[in-house]
């Protein structure tokens, strides 16, 4: 069968039978970009802005002399990040006068959701996105523009930011901006006052937790209505039990999912579920992260963007982490997933001069130390940005990404999208709904993934 040219074609040819057995709705919620699922081909092609100036070939040089609009999709819609872009916005702004940066913002998980109707309808000149297989995915099927223009010269940035930029044909396609890590997040002022010491193992996690619940907390925060947060816990303790680079093997399509090394995932999942709260289903990410906040919660597996629901100031100070607790002590924590975000260009901008200006500038020192300082969550990946004015949570989360022996990007960006979304997404929920049958939940991934993986 000839590869479908889009992704929503690609998602909608190789969704199995096997996968009918999961709720349409969850299905529907995490298909990624999967347009003729959706059925919604105009809600992010309307966010395109018919005002910019028309620009061609414009190299880095030639952008010195950009002018116009520059429309600008995001999906920043949380009040932090988007608070944050609209800082480093108005920077951008004063200084290139000739210069005009409009931005369209839309909910986060609907952004992602119909990205593939967006890149092929009237896209946005730069839009948010994230580096790793998705990055590459778009490159390879003609929706993103090259930039590697941009790229030259710029000493600011690692050889590994560089490569997680790169597509499959060599060319870069992305400009990463910030980072940040994931990790178990907790609040210093109640652990002090309860007397809770960080858990080094899984084994002291399960005592800690026991404790937890008889001071009358739930002790791991959890909301997994948007159908991905829950994919950081299966990504923590596969790395944690199974390795790294089994983990990387494994998202890669090389391993069998109903091996019983995947099995020993989620049955050690299983264990550890009645620390979670409970229905979590029916709750987001942030609610989650209020329910920390407003220490109805002892911790939370999640990334630091967790601190975006925490007020900037003391509350954020009072917010700390640690590294997922150690399973095996032949494989140790040294694993962790620090995602990176950035920015893309689209493959036909309205002003490619000024979108390669704007790119440019994002991946600057001027452009991060602004995000930073807007949203204490992430932190700059430019080596020349300002870190005297990090947040105790940022400068941990430096040190932390910087300690690490090996970081993956999280589930949905290191695996095909396809997998991630139509498969893991009903998979895992259905998991969190009947934890007993892990046998037959496994022989389905693993089904599902020889008909997607093999196509």
């Amino acid at each position: 069968m000839p590869r479908p040219s889009t992704e929503a074609e690609y998602l909608a040819s190789l969704v199995p039978p096997s996968a009918r057995g999961f709720s349409r709705r969850a299905l529907l919620r995490g298909a990624v970009g999967a347009g003729s699922l959706l059925a919604v081909p105009s809600l992010l092609a309307a966010c395109g802005s018919g005002d910019a100036t028309s620009s061609s070939g414009a190299s880095g040089a030639a952008t010195s002399g950009a002018t116009g609009t520059v429309s600008l999709g995001s999906n920043g819609s949380d009040a932090a990040p988007k608070a944050a872009l609209q800082s480093v916005i108005d920077s951008f702004q004063k200084a290139n006068s000739g210069l005009s940066v409009k931005i369209n913002t839309i909910d986060h998980n609907t952004f992602q959701e119909n990205i593939n109707n967006y890149l092929q309808g009237s896209p946005d000149d730069v839009f948010t996105w994230f580096s790793g297989y998705r990055m590459r995915f778009f490159a390879a099927q003609g929706l993103a523009g090259d930039i590697s223009d941009v790229w030259q010269g710029k000493s600011n940035m690692s050889d590994a930011l560089k490569a997680a930029s790169t597509g499959d044909d060599g060319k870069q396609y992305f400009m990463p901006s910030t980072n940040y890590p994931w990790a178990v997040f907790y609040r210093k002022s109640l652990w002090s006052s309860k007397g809770y010491e960080v858990p080094k193992t899984l084994d002291d996690l399960k005592t800690l937790g026991a404790q937890m619940k008889k001071d009358g907390l739930d002790p791991i925060a959890f909301g997994d209505k948007d159908g991905w947060p829950a994919m950081g816990t299966f990504d923590q303790l596969n790395m944690r039990i199974n390795s790294y680079d089994y983990h990387v093997s494994l998202m890669a399509g090389k391993e069998d999912w109903s091996g019983d090394k995947v099995k020993a995932v989620f049955n050690t999942w299983r264990d550890i579920l009645p620390l979670h709260q409970s229905d979590s289903l029916g709750r987001t990410w942030q609610e989650a992260a209020q329910s920390l906040q407003q220490k109805k919660s002892g911790m939370y597996v999640l990334g630091a963007f967790v601190a975006q629901q925490f007020s900037k100031g003391a509350e954020q100070d009072d917010l700390d982490f640690f590294t997922f607790p150690e399973v095996d002590s032949n494989i140790g924590t040294d694993a962790i997933e620090a995602p990176i975000d950035g920015f893309m260009m689209a493959a036909s901008p309205k002003n490619e001069a000024g979108a390669k200006k704007l790119l440019s500038y994002f991946g600057s020192a001027d452009a991060q130390n602004i995000s930073v300082k807007a949203d204490p969550s992430v932190i700059a990946t430019a080596s020349d940005a300002d870190q005297s004015g990090y947040t105790a949570l940022q400068k941990k989360s430096v040190e932390f990404v910087k300690s690490a022996k090996h970081i993956s990007q999280f589930m949905d960006r290191d695996t095909r999208p396809d997998f991630a979304s139509t498969v893991m997404i009903p998979a895992i929920q259905s998991f969190l709904k009947t934890p007993t049958d892990v046998d037959n939940l496994v022989k389905s991934i693993q089904q599902q993934k020889l008909s997607i993986f093999t196509s």
